[in-house]
C-alpha cells in the first residue's frame, strides 16, 4: 500500500465551511480512481489544506497525481500542491478490527 499526502495553501478569503463545500463539490470524482482504497480531506491549522489517500500500489498513485492534477490545484487553491508518497507496511483498522500488512488489500 502507499499513502499520499498532498499539501497547499487554503485560498484567501474562504471559509471554513466554504473549503468543506469544495471537497464535498469534488469528492464524487476520486470514486472512479483505479487502485484508490480510501482519501480523507483535511483542513490545517497551519492555513494549508489537502488530502491523504491510501492507494493498492505506487503505480496506480503516480496516475492521480501528474502535471494535470497540478494545475486543477494552482486554479482552485492558488498554489501547487506539495505531494508525498509513503510506503505503507502495516494498516491497522479499528473498524474492520484488523491489522494488515502492505501486501494485503484493505
Amino acid at each position: 500500500m502507499i499513502t499520499v499526502i498532498t499539501r497547499f495553501p487554503q485560498p484567501a478569503g474562504k471559509s471554513q465551511d466554504e473549503l468543506k463545500g469544495m471537497f464535498r463539490q469534488s469528492a464524487p470524482r476520486f470514486q472512479t480512481i483505479s487502485g484508490l482504497v480510501r482519501k480523507y480531506y483535511y483542513i490545517a491549522d497551519d492555513n494549508t489544506c489537502g488530502g491523504v489517500y491510501l492507494f493498492r500500489s505506487r503505480a496506480q498513485a503516480e496516475t492521480l497525481f501528474d502535471d494535470a492534477f497540478a494545475a486543477s490545484i494552482m486554479a482552485r487553491f492558488g498554489a501547487p500542491p506539495r505531494v508525498e508518497f509513503l510506503e505503507t507496511p502495516v494498516i491497522v483498522d479499528n473498524d474492520a478490527g484488523t491489522i494488515l500488512g502492505g501486501d494485503e488489500g484493505a
